[in-house]
């Protein structure tokens, strides 16, 4: 995973909750990561990586790019413009639970800075990109397009978005299968505090239609760590159920509990074939982003 200080600096979602304008945050973003990228040991990730792929037996030979081959020691074959288009559905989880902060910025926040960036990306590689925002239900719907001022309609989407209610990825998930395409990208970003079977079931479906999902779970330090030292209440965001927190008993068992959640997610992932990260909200977007490119790159 590569990682500059170029690219980290322009990426840290404590300095991006100081811009106001989404526009700036995804162009920020996005630039900065690629800037990065491309001073990174990892030479075959170009500005223009996205264009790209990795060369397998029976391509045309006269394709693969020898520059690159040259600086990587690795096969690449340039796509032509029509092979490189990709429709991109980002689905949002806009529940109750995505509103939680223990700092500056919310994990409803970091997935908008996110969604915003894949959008902007999306924009500058001439795909078609569309946002659905859900929580127990489908809430709004912008279908991917390529036109222009798209990405603008986009983002006025992210940034006017309501808080939902509670939680039911399935059921969201089996609502929406009949309004994404085949051979689509899909992203998914939520907290995912729902069975991970249950998830895994749902999202089958995409899968087998020839979809390529990517599921990046959003978390925050505290429900990471869960650093509390004193004897409190927990309060549930979504259900306003109360529970008794005794730092001796009640940290081990839930960081066990978290631990085994996250493990049955990944092998849900794996199992189906489907793409996990888990990404911290005070960390830089650009585990998320290097994922993203690195899996169109492999499959458009």
């Amino acid at each position: 995973m590569p990682s500059t200080q170029v690219s980290n600096r322009f990426i840290d979602p404590q300095i991006l909750s100081r811009i106001s304008n989404l526009q700036l945050v995804a162009k920020t973003v996005v630039e900065g990561f690629l800037a990065g990228l491309h001073r990174s040991p990892y030479h075959g990730f170009s500005l223009d990586f996205a264009e790209y792929r990795e060369y397998s037996p029976g391509d045309d030979i006269r394709r693969v790019d020898w520059k690159v081959f040259g600086r990587t020691d690795r096969l690449y074959v340039k796509k032509y413009e029509g092979d490189t288009n990709t429709q991109l559905y980002i689905l949002l989880d806009v529940s109750k639970s995505m509103a939680f902060s223990s700092q500056e910025v919310s994990k409803l926040d970091y997935a908008r800075y996110l969604a915003a960036s894949l959008a902007y990306l999306a924009m500058r590689q001439k795909d078609a990109a569309g946002v659905i925002l859900f929580d127990s239900d489908v809430i709004s719907q912008t279908p991917p397009r390529t036109r222009h001022g798209h990405f603008l309609t986009l983002l006025n989407q992210l940034e006017t978005l309501k808080m939902g209610g509670q939680t039911d990825i399935g059921g969201a998930m089996e609502r929406l299968a009949h309004l994404i395409r085949k051979r689509a990208m899909v992203v998914l970003i939520s907290d995912f505090y729902q069975e991970p079977e249950k998830i895994s079931k749902a999202l089958r479906f995409f899968h087998h239609r020839g979809n390529d999902v990517i599921l990046f779970h959003v978390l925050d330090p505290v429900e990471l760590e869960m650093p509390f030292g004193e004897i409190s209440t927990l309060e549930d965001m979504e259900t306003e159920e109360h529970l008794p927190y005794v730092p001796e008993y009640s940290r081990r068992a839930y960081l066990t509990l978290l631990r085994e959640h996250i493990e049955e997610l990944r092998k849900e992932c794996r199992n189906i074939y489907l793409d996990y990260e888990l990404l911290n909200t005070e960390e830089p977007l650009d585990r998320a982003l290097y994922r993203y490119l690195s899996l169109r790159g492999k499959k458009y």
